[in-house]
C-alpha cells in the first residue's frame, strides 16, 4: 500500500509516531521504563481538599506486581530491571518512571531524596515524572529545572480533557487554564513533558473529545497518551456506573478504534503517541470489557485499520499548528 512505502518525518514508515520511536530518536537506542511508587499522594486526597480524588482513578490497577512503597525507590528499580528482563529483553540503559499519584507533591527535600536515589542506580539514565498541573510550586520547578541541567528528565500531566464542565464532574481538582499554564512554566523552565487525555468521560460528545485533542494539539508538548474510559473496582466512578449506567457511553473495541482515526490525523506530528489506550487487570476491569487482549495487539491493529485507510498521524493538522521541539 502507498503509505507502507512511505517514510515520514518521525523517521519510520509506521503510521503514528509512536514512542518507542521517539525514545530511539533522542537516545539511539532502546530503554527501558521502570515503574516506581514512591508512596505520594494527591493535593486533593488531603482532608482540605476533595478527600475522594479523581473519580475514575484506582492507581492499584496500573501498578506492577513489584511496585510499592513499602520497598524502597532502589529496590523497586532493581526488581523492576528483573521483571522486564525476564518478560521482555534486557536493556542497557533505563529511566525510572515515578507514576502513581502526584510526584511533586512534596518538599523539594524529599523529592530530591526520592529522585536522586533512582539516579543512583545502575543503569538509570533519567526520570520520567508523573503529576498534576496544579502541584508545580516555584521551588519544585526550580528544583527540577535544575535536574534538568544534568540528568534526562521527562515531565507527564493529567490534563483528562479541556473542558471545564468535564474536569468538574471527574472532581479533577483543576481547569484546562492550568494545565495551559503548567505547560508554558515547563517548557520555560527546558523541561519536556507529554498529556494524558481520557476518551468516552460522561457527557462529552466525539465533537468535545475531539475539541481536546486539537486543544492538545496546540501546546507545546512532546507527547500524549490516551485513555479509554474505564471503570475500575474501587474508584469512585464505580458508584456512579452501577446507580446510573445510562450515564457512560463506554466504547467497545471496533467503536474506539475508528474514533482514533480523525482523533490522530488532527495530531500534530511532532507529538510522539505513548498509549492508544488503557490496560487495567481483569481483577480491577469492569467496564468495557474488551476481552484479554493486550495494548501491542490493540496497537496493531490500529496500525493495520491506518494503512488500509491510507492515512496517517497529522495527515488533516494544519502545518502551521507545529511547533518547534
Amino acid at each position: 500500500m502507498q503509505t507502507e512505502q512511505k517514510i515520514f518525518s518521525w523517521g519510520d514508515n509506521r503510521p503514528l509516531y509512536t514512542y518507542t520511536r521517539y525514545i530511539q530518536n533522542h537516545f539511539g537506542e532502546r530503554v527501558q521504563k521502570l515503574t516506581v511508587d514512591a508512596g505520594l499522594s494527591c493535593p486533593h486526597r488531603t482532608a482540605n481538599r476533595l478527600a475522594g480524588g479523581c473519580t475514575y482513578c484506582n492507581n492499584n490497577a496500573f501498578n506492577p506486581s513489584y511496585c510499592t512503597p513499602a520497598k524502597s525507590v532502589l529496590q523497586q528499580l532493581q526488581e523492576g530491571i528483573t521483571f522486564h528482563a525476564n518478560r521482555y529483553r534486557r536493556a542497557n540503559r533505563y529511566l525510572a518512571y515515578f507514576q502513581a499519584y502526584t510526584n511533586t507533591y512534596a518538599g523539594v527535600d524529599k523529592l530530591r531524596a526520592l529522585f536522586e536515589e533512582a539516579l543512583a542506580c545502575e543503569g538509570v539514565t533519567g526520570l520520567i515524572i508523573a503529576t498534576r498541573p496544579d502541584c508545580l510550586s516555584d521551588t519544585v520547578v526550580e528544583y527540577l529545572h535544575e535536574l534538568a541541567q544534568r540528568t534526562y528528565l521527562f515531565i507527564e500531566l493529567g490534563a483528562e480533557s479541556s473542558h471545564d464542565i468535564t474536569l468538574e464532574r471527574i472532581c479533577r481538582g483543576h481547569s484546562a487554564l492550568a494545565t495551559e499554564e503548567a505547560v508554558v512554566i515547563l517548557r520555560k523552565a527546558g523541561i519536556p513533558l507529554g498529556l494524558h487525555l481520557i476518551w468516552g468521560l460522561q457527557g462529552e460528545t466525539p465533537a468535545m473529545m475531539l475539541e481536546s485533542l486539537l486543544w492538545a494539539s496546540r501546546q507545546d508538548i512532546q507527547t500524549v497518551k490516551f485513555h479509554q474510559l474505564q471503570i475500575l473496582r474501587g474508584a469512585e466512578l464505580e458508584k456512579e456506573w452501577t446507580r446510573r449506567p445510562e450515564d457512560f457511553q463506554l466504547f467497545t473495541l471496533d467503536e474506539y478504534l475508528e474514533f482514533l482515526i480523525p482523533i490522530v490525523e488532527n495530531l500534530r506530528p511532532d507529538i510522539a503517541i505513548e498509549r492508544i489506550c488503557a490496560e487495567a487487570p481483569p481483577k480491577y476491569l469492569l467496564a468495557p470489557n474488551w476481552g484479554l487482549i493486550r495494548n501491542d495487539e490493540i496497537l496493531r491493529r490500529f496500525e493495520k485499520l491506518l494503512l488500509e485507510r491510507n492515512t496517517w498521524q497529522g495527515r488533516l493538522c494544519h502545518p502551521h499548528s507545529q511547533l518547534p521541539q
